[in-house]
């Protein structure tokens, strides 16, 4: 790992200093509070540049003291010289990590849209199973899971769930999920006690907070559908449901409760999420070369996971991960294990590239 050089380090506690001088002196409230974002996110790395800086200095000093004429002192700055030499690594290494890049969306919150695959009745109880997951997943975090849609399996499951997801870094940590994930188990539908193979879709949107999309009312159509009640007098007899179609892209989204202007902001919501994600998509194969290091592309049709009932294992197919501890992935309680896991080998290669560019 290549030594980060001290003028890149300046440059980060200079811009810090910079942000916080401007804090105290602005009264314009959109430049505060596009300060305050920038301050929070310098804070961390500005405070490790700072103690990397000083240690370095420090450990100048204590090598020039060790030279010196004086042998009392040179035995007390040697002990202090290599106490330096020892922390630095893991300093300079930490410093590295926080200095890499980040997505921009990171932070944003997520739309969540899992489907069922190849596997019929099967696939859809999978895609219940991980909708479970997720959703185990996001209350160990702290996250808020609001369901959009959903159409149920035959026999249970989904064959299709949509939700929204909103937190602290609910995209910088559930981006990985996106993909096929396959399922290997003796199904509940199956008498016989062959181990079947099935598969779900998963796909993790970002919704960043104010999305830059202009949608033309020509190239959009609207229409009203009557919403599926539970029956008896819950039934909703009106034409409340929303469903939206882009006509250049054929994206067609759609929102069902009892109101039909919610379901009109709702659905235009989902439709200018999807827009955001294919300009992403389009960003992201513009820059397919340069991004050849990264684990996977995020493309939903990309196998990324297969889970094992028999054997009680789950394997993460983009950096050869393999967890013997399924139950506890599925149920959500053990699937930061992987998340974590899929994060430092996407910050290790960055760091990898970072030092060829050196």
């Amino acid at each position: 790992m290549a030594s980060i050089p001290n003028t890149r380090l300046e440059q980060v506690v200079d811009r810090f200093d910079e942000v916080e001088a401007r804090m105290g002196s602005t009264t314009d409230s959109d430049e505060i509070v596009a300060l305050s974002k920038e301050h929070a996110d310098l804070k961390p790395v500005a405070d490790q540049a700072k103690l990397l800086l000083d240690l370095r200095a420090e450990l100048k000093d204590a090598e020039a003291m060790m030279n010196g004429a004086d042998k009392e002192m040179a035995e007390l700055a040697a002990d202090e010289f290599y106490d330096i030499k020892e922390r630095l690594p893991a300093l300079e290494k930490e410093v590295q990590l926080l200095l890499i890049p980040k997505d921009v969306d990171d932070k944003a919150d997520i739309v969540l849209e899992v489907r069922a695959g190849t596997g019929g009745d099967e696939a859809a109880l999978f895609a219940g199973d991980l909708f479970r997951m997720y959703s185990r997943y996001a209350q160990l975090q702290g996250w808020k899971v609001e369901v959009i849609s959903v159409s149920e399996g035959d026999v249970g499951g989904y064959k299709e769930i949509i939700a929204n997801i909103s937190g602290d870094g609910v995209f910088g940590r559930l981006k990985w999920e996106s993909g096929v994930h396959r399922v290997q188990r003796v199904p509940e539908t199956e008498s016989g006690g062959r181990i079947h193979t099935s598969a779900a879709t998963v796909a993790v949107l970002p919704a960043p907070e104010n999305i830059e999309i202009e949608v033309r009312q020509e190239d959009i159509r609207i229409d009203t559908m009557r919403s599926s009640g539970a029956g008896g007098q819950h039934v909703n007899t009106t034409d409340s449901a929303v469903r939206i179609t882009h006509l250049p892209t054929g994206i067609v989204t759609t929102s069902s409760e009892k109101s039909q202007h919610v379901n009109r902001e709702k659905a235009m919501e989902q439709l200018k999420i999807r827009l955001y994600e294919r300009e992403r998509e389009e960003k992201d194969s513009a820059r397919a070369e340069a991004r050849k290091d990264q684990i996977g592309s995020g493309d939903r049709s990309q196998k990324v996971r297969t889970y094992n009932f028999p054997e009680n294992r789950v394997s993460d197919h983009r950096i050869n991960l393999t967890l013997y501890a399924l139950d506890k992935i599925i149920a959500g309680d053990k699937l930061d294990d992987v998340i974590t896991s899929l994060i430092a080998e996407d910050q290790a290669r960055k760091l990898a590239a970072m030092d060829e560019n050196a």
